[in-house]
């Protein structure tokens, strides 16, 4: 599979808070920046100015006849520092934070270069330890006015980075367990929080080809392979399938927690930095912009100008795609009508005619659930994260309720919540699975303690 159909995610986490609306640099946002995926300089994080050196993920494999080989690829930006200089009539110049030419701003700032290195295709059989310089260096290019005299100059400068990485695969219950793990290993101290930004890779993730061989969700592994997927490890690198749905010989990983398959949303009409925002809120909000922090956030950067210009020619239909769709949840699969609607549209409220939370059951375990049974919760769906906090605790059942797709519902209050009278009357429940859910019988200690209360 070509790799070029994982890089519209890829770039969506590079560049993850690289620039944050309002897009100029004097944001206070702005002032503080890389949020995800840093490798700081050895020593930088100890000093409490850094980002910690290294990320490692662990992938599973099943190898094919030849005993499989994977290639690795690691992407990441590297600090470029803009810095405007002043000409004086000495000829010398003098830095400073901004400077007016022909009335066009130029902004000292911070930018980044991207950044790939591909290592050869290794097989599954051995360690491989590989050491990439990337280079540094200093470029000037000089600011001229409309009469030709020179005014000023922008002097971009990146500091050389020295990243190692290694390889290393273990046979694991007739799986392969790759290791891979990325580290800084810039030779010079950073003394300070700029200096270990500017010696940092920033937003760093991997690209793994598998060749010859597949690679097996770490998150919804199949029964054979589930204890050896419990057995890999991750540290500031999450390993998700990518590519097209259904493939298996390509894994992003990534240093923010994706779900497999990950997609940038075909609405989207290019990126805005943050994907934790709508695109809808976020142009919105550039379109209320004044003229003269639309003039500051193009002269920060050439990425937060093409955001800004994208915005101010956006079109009507363009801005109504952003607005979202309305999907028929039963136009791909002609799920059974569990309603019984004769009929009527499954968003009619008339269609759950037939529907009776208060007294509609569900069975569980040949156990009969229904409002007022109590059931130990076994959270295992993840929907929430934090239902992983309410594993084991004892819940009242208020309803059993049917979706429109024909799935059920079991809403529920714990019983040890002191304001689970007050959810119960205003509605606001807990929602499980049925099997997340253990029936108790009506003889036990809850239902005893719940009686007396």
């Amino acid at each position: 599979m070509s790799v070029d159909q994982v890089r519209a995610v890829a770039d969506a986490v590079l560049y993850e808070g690289y620039l944050l609306y309002p897009y100029r640099a004097s944001a206070h946002k702005n002032r503080s920046r890389w949020q995800f995926g840093v490798l700081g300089p050895p020593l930088a994080a100890a000093a409490s100015f850094g980002e910690e050196p290294e990320m490692e993920t662990q992938c599973l494999l099943a190898p094919g006849e030849s005993g499989g080989a994977v290639t690795v690829r690691l992407r990441f930006l590297q600090v470029r520092v803009r810095e405007v200089e002043r000409r004086e009539a000495d000829g010398g110049h003098t830095p400073v934070a901004s400077l007016d030419v022909d009335g066009v701003r130029q902004l000292t700032w911070d930018e980044a270069v991207e950044h790939e290195i591909t290592l050869p295709a290794a097989g599954l059989t051995g360690p491989v330890d590989t050491l990439r310089q990337v280079a540094g260096g200093e470029e000037s290019e000089p600011l001229t006015d409309t009469r030709g005299s020179v005014v000023g100059r922008i002097v971009r400068r990146r500091q050389p980075l020295t990243v190692r990485i290694r390889t290393r695969p273990v046979v694991d219950d007739g799986y392969v367990r790759l290791s891979v793990s990325v580290r800084n290993e810039h030779p010079e101290p950073a003394d300070d929080k700029d200096a270990a930004c500017r010696a940092s890779l920033i937003g760093a993730h991997l690209i793994l080809d598998a060749h010859d061989a597949a690679f097996v969700s770490l998150l919804e592994p199949p029964d054979e392979a589930a204890a050896a997927a419990g057995r890999c490890r991750q540290r500031r690198c999450w390993p998700v399938l990518a590519g097209v749905r259904g493939s298996t010989d390509t894994v992003l990983g990534a240093p923010i927690i994706l779900y497999d398959y990950p997609e940038v949303a075909e609405q989207s009409a290019g990126a805005l930095f943050d994907s934790t925002e709508i695109d809808e809120i976020l142009t919105l909000r550039v379109m209320t912009m004044t003229e003269k922090e639309k003039a500051e956030a193009r002269a920060t950067d050439p990425r937060a100008r093409e955001i800004i210009d994208r915005c101010d020619g956006m079109s009507e239909s363009g801005m109504r795609q952003l607005h979202g769709l309305l999907r028929d949840p039963r136009a791909e699969t002609a799920a059974p009508d569990t309603f019984g609607t004769e009929g009527a549209p499954w968003w009619d409220p008339a269609s759950d005619a037939d529907v009776r939370p208060g007294s509609d059951a569900v069975v569980v375990d040949g156990v009969r659930v229904a409002k007022g049974s109590f059931v130990r919760l076994r959270p295992s769906r993840r929907a929430d994260a934090q239902d992983l906090f309410l594993a084991d605790q004892v819940a009242r059942v208020t309803a059993v309720l049917s979706d429109v797709d024909g799935g059920t519902h079991v809403a529920v209050v714990l019983l040890d919540d002191p304001a689970a009278d007050l959810h119960d009357w205003y509605g606001r429940y807990l929602y499980f699975a049925p099997d997340e859910l253990e029936p108790l019988p009506a003889g036990s200690p809850e239902h005893r303690e719940e009686s007396r209360s």
